[in-house]
């Protein structure tokens, strides 16, 4: 551990002590339901955290001060009223028993969010201006609409600390109402809101001097600011130092949290929450630039994922905290890793996004890696125990994630495992996403698993393609199958598969096919392959057209993510055309042409190319599985509701003579990563 001495060194923020210099910075959960407030769910998560070492979270991204700045659609946390107290005080409780300290980002967002849903209010923003990312119509807020909000922060800073708390931190940042009177960009107004640097700052100095006389000097408030809106109208570098500066002088605040770029538009928005196509860090000049001018702590968060990238920022002294945000979803017990020698045992964040991606889609946050991050309050572990009942031999056919996770599970519950895979190499799937542009540290994920399986002594066996007579021969008492599935691009016979007139991603991607010069990538499933496969191409000189039946290429993918594709396929010239769905194929001397329907009007189009590459999903591989099932015990079925409860399989109590058979993953049907592990961590956790 004495190689992250500068991690474990603790720091004053106010009158807190902060144990480590790690923190969990703000994020939305879309955890707070029942009209808003922190559920059992909410405080497990943040539970799991502090409990895992983690010095400060900060909890509650984007958590709303008013009732006319709407939290529903996402379930963020509504500190608008005093319901939220005795909820806070559960929360606060349970980190505080742990050694962590909690606290909350609160905000009014002004006119960023949606106005269609709820109560539906008129959003409001200092002049009016529609905000792009959410489509947001919005009023020109009114003198006393400001007074009325300045005074629901402060309320809403008392009701932190009467819940137990920390502190709370101000949200001036991604374009929420404060920084929207800060921005020249939004803030077009000409009265003593407006025009000066001393107007546009004038409501974030009014919002704070009001918390501060609410909740008193003791209490931790701080301001959550971008280093650069990266916009030629917006606030830039000098600017943000200035208003840094400006707030650090009025010595009301504790502490800056600082983050990269606005986020107003769709391409800024991805700059927010980095995914694995930036390089690490990206933005920790900017943070150190505002630590330059101002003398409280600042912490930044930004594709921070590994403790020697962590220990180097701090032992040069660029900022006093680290935030390791999305590294905390992908393993909340990072710290206690480090702290026990067990760096290995980390399971890195890959930066995936699938986290964020799903809450700018309204949906929980997730990890596509740990299916317990969220669901401790269900009974899933992070830590497996060892079994109390009899040790059986565990069979596990195919090396994707899925059979990966239910591999290290089972051999975690002291059984005797053995894992076959018919490749070389483990991985499934994830090994040909790795090979495309911007996706190489997907392979992240597989790598941990391959240490874990050789922690654990697994017996593994690459290039082993099993059968019905291996699997018998082997004498397992559970045989679990995740044997994936194979590229559907048979669905149409009209698309020539069976005459070779088209190939798949994956022939694309695993190098079994060399990439034509002029191609035409069909996409129906819109997520990830096929715009991996687009890009692919192109990166290898091929001119691509990317055809879809769907609205957009890639509509499938997350908000922080199809920006990134979306600016390598533009500069690699790739065409993007949606609504034309894929009749047929057929030959014209060495090429092939391709029939496309607008799906609207059935006008139909022709392309002449050299390759046609579809990405159609997959089709399960279920042949082993029926050839297996009628000899198991269970006849290869799950007991549902024991699984969407996270209960013990029944028939893991029930005498019998025969093995207990499951299948997991996209040998069942396709859908994704974090699915096969989930899957994986619910049955086999009580083996």
């Amino acid at each position: 551990m004495s190689q992250f001495e500068a991690l474990f060194r603790p720091l004053q923020i106010n009158q807190l002590t902060i144990r480590n210099r790690i923190v969990s910075t703000a994020h939305a959960e879309v955890y707070a339901t029942d009209g808003g407030m922190t559920t059992e769910r909410y405080v497990k998560y943040y539970e799991e955290k502090a409990k895992g070492g983690c010095g400060l979270c900060i909890c509650g991204g984007s958590s709303v001060v008013s009732i006319d700045s709407p939290q529903s659609w996402w379930s963020s946390v509504n500190l608008s009223t005093d319901r939220i107290i005795p909820h806070f005080q559960n929360l606060a409780d349970a980190v505080h028993k742990h050694g962590g300290r909690i606290m909350i980002q609160i905000t009014h967002m002004g006119r960023r969010s949606r106005w269609d849903g709820e109560n539906w209010p008129n959003l409001m923003s200092p002049s009016g201006i529609r905000e792009p990312v959410h489509r947001a119509t919005c009023k020109t807020i009114e003198e006393e609409e400001i007074r009325r909000v300045i005074g629901d922060f402060a309320q809403a800073a008392r009701r932190a600390k009467e819940g137990g708390l920390d502190g709370v931190e101000l949200s001036a940042v991604h374009q929420h109402m404060i920084d929207q009177f800060w921005s020249p960009r939004v803030n077009k107004r000409t009265d003593e809101w407006g025009g000066s640097f001393e107007n546009r700052m004038r409501f974030g100095l009014e919002v704070l001097k009001a918390v501060r006389e609410e909740v008193g000097r003791d209490f931790a408030v701080g301001m959550r600011i971008c280093g650069d809106e990266f916009h030629p109208d917006g606030l830039n570098q000098d600017d943000m130092k200035e208003i840094a500066r400006y707030y650090n002088d009025t010595g009301l605040l504790d502490f800056f949290g600082v983050v990269g770029s606005g986020c107003d538009t769709h391409n800024t928005l991805a700059n927010v929450i980095p995914n694995m196509s930036y390089p690490p860090e990206p933005f920790l000049h900017l943070a150190a630039g505002i630590k330059e001018v101002v003398d409280v702590p600042v912490i930044h968060a930004q594709n921070i994922k590994d403790p020697n990238q962590a220990q180097r920022i701090l032992e040069a002294g660029y900022v006093d905290f680290v935030g390791m945000t999305r590294a905390h979803i992908a393993d909340p017990h990072l710290i206690a890793k480090i702290k026990m020698n067990q760096v290995d045992q980390i399971r890195q964040c890959v930066g995936a996004n699938y986290c964020i991606d799903r809450q700018y889609q309204g949906l929980d946050v997730l990890c596509i890696q740990n299916a317990a991050t969220s669901r401790e309050y269900m009974g899933l572990p992070h830590i497996i125990e060892k079994t109390d009942g009899p040790r059986r031999r565990v069979v596990v056919v195919g090396g994707g994630p899925g059979g990966m996770e239910a591999a290290r599970i089972a051999a975690e519950r002291g059984h005797e495992v053995i894992l076959l895979e018919k490749g070389e190499e483990l991985g499934g799937q994830i090994t040909l996403a790795a090979r495309a542009p911007q996706r190489d540290q997907i392979a992240g994920i597989t790598r941990w698993y391959a240490l874990e399986l050789e922690r654990l002594g697994i017996d593994l066996r690459l290039g082993t393609e099993a059968n019905a007579e291996l699997v018998r021969e082997l004498r397992p008492d559970v045989c679990i199958l995740a044997t994936g599935g194979t590229p559907f691009i048979t669905q149409a016979p009209e698309w020539g598969a069976e005459e070779g007139l088209v190939v798949s991603s994956w022939d694309i991607l695993s190098g079994a096919v060399e990439p034509g010069k002029n191609v035409l990538v069909y996409d129906t499933i819109c997520e990830f392959s096929g715009m991996s496969v687009a890009d692919y191409l192109a990166s290898k000189g091929a001119l691509v057209e990317l055809v879809t039946d769907d609205i957009k290429p890639g509509v499938g993918i997350g908000g922080t993510t199809f920006p990134t594709y979306y600016r390598s396929l533009y500069e690699k010239e790739v065409v993007m055309t949606s609504d034309l769905m894929l009749e047929k194929v057929y030959p014209e001397g060495d090429k092939k042409v391709a029939v496309l329907e607008n799906e609207y009007t059935g006008q139909r189009e022709e392309r002449v190319v050299d390759q046609v590459v579809i990405e159609n999903g997959i089709r399960p591989d279920e042949a082993l599985y029926y050839e297996l099932k009628p000899e198991s015990r269970n006849r290869g079925q799950i007991d549902v509701q024991a699984l969407f409860d996270c209960k013990a399989q029944p028939v893991l109590a029930e005498e019998g003579d025969g093995m207990i058979l499951w299948r997991l993953g996209d040998c069942v049907s396709q859908r994704n990563t974090h699915a096969a592990i989930y899957d994986a961590l619910r049955l086999c956790k009580d083996l």
